[in-house]
């Protein structure tokens, strides 16, 4: 099933279930479940507020072929902001929990311009990370991720920085809120290229906030994600990331805690 599909499947009220195809080791991809998760709060809000900011809890695996249960609930509406709070449930387990903030435009003499995007390879001339059955994470299939920015994971060259370009491999009807919450975990996380072998990693907890208003994309653009460690030790890391449109303008900024085993 194709990301659109598996929305339209959500947006229809109905129990999900997710094929393998959209796997990562053991669980569903985050960034999938997390999307999916994002567009049914977004369906309990006012019209004309964006999402501003999400916190997601990963709290355990939602296991691929297991039908999902997606709840959201309103926590309050105000003038400008309302609060949504979500969950993904399998077999009556919290397995997903997130809360976020949809706000609509306020008069403000605040006006600051954002982060510039970082120089980057043309996406013609980066390094793909390919599809490779049974060693790339099965997710991979569905996204097309190309290098620009330090090393491979496993590698054991370390640095800082790690990212690149990335869209999906079939293009979407649209580039929603919903495309770009899942676009922006697909990354593996940067702590990898540290590590000399193949090693267990997934994210703790992940804040994304998307710039509105947002600048305009075709589906088929492709979209520049870095990221950079903060700090790592004790089994845990500390990343934060830019997106940026191919001409260089802001989308989106994440926040990611990841356990790492090795």
């Amino acid at each position: 099933m194709t990301f659109d599909e598996l929305l339209n499947s959500v947006r229809e009220g109905r129990d999900v279930v997710i094929p393998a195809s959209w796997g990562q080791g053991r669980a569903t991809f985050g960034g999938l479940v997390a999307a999916l998760a994002f567009d049914v709060m977004a369906s309990k809000v006012a019209p004309g507020r964006a999402m501003r900011a999400m916190q997601v809890s990963f709290v355990g695996p939602v296991e691929p072929d297991v039908p999902a249960v997606f709840e959201a609930e309103l926590l309050r509406e105000g003038k400008a902001v309302s609060q949504v709070q979500g969950r993904i449930l399998q077999n009556g387990e919290t397995r997903l929990a997130c809360l976020a903030s949809f706000g609509g435009d306020r008069e403000s003499s605040v006006q600051v311009a954002p982060s510039p995007a970082p120089e980057a390879v043309p996406v013609d001339q980066c390094q793909a990370l390919p599809y490779i059955p049974g060693v790339t994470p099965e997710f991979t299939q569905h996204i097309d991720m190309r290098w620009a920015f330090g090393n491979m994971p496993f590698s054991g060259k370390g640095g800082r920085e790690m990212g690149g370009w990335m869209q999906f491999r079939e293009t979407p009807s649209a580039l929603t809120d919903a495309h770009i919450v899942a676009l922006v975990d697909a990354w593996p996380p940067a702590l990898l290229p540290h590590l000399k072998g193949p090693a267990p990693a997934s994210s703790l907890s992940w804040a994304l906030e998307i710039v509105h208003p947002r600048p305009t994309m075709k589906p088929e653009e492709w979209l520049l994600y870095r990221a950079t460690i903060d700090q790592a030790g004790a089994g845990y890391g500390h990343t934060h990331a830019g997106i940026w449109t191919e001409s260089g303008e802001l989308v989106a900024l994440s926040r990611q805690t990841v356990t790492v085993f090795g």
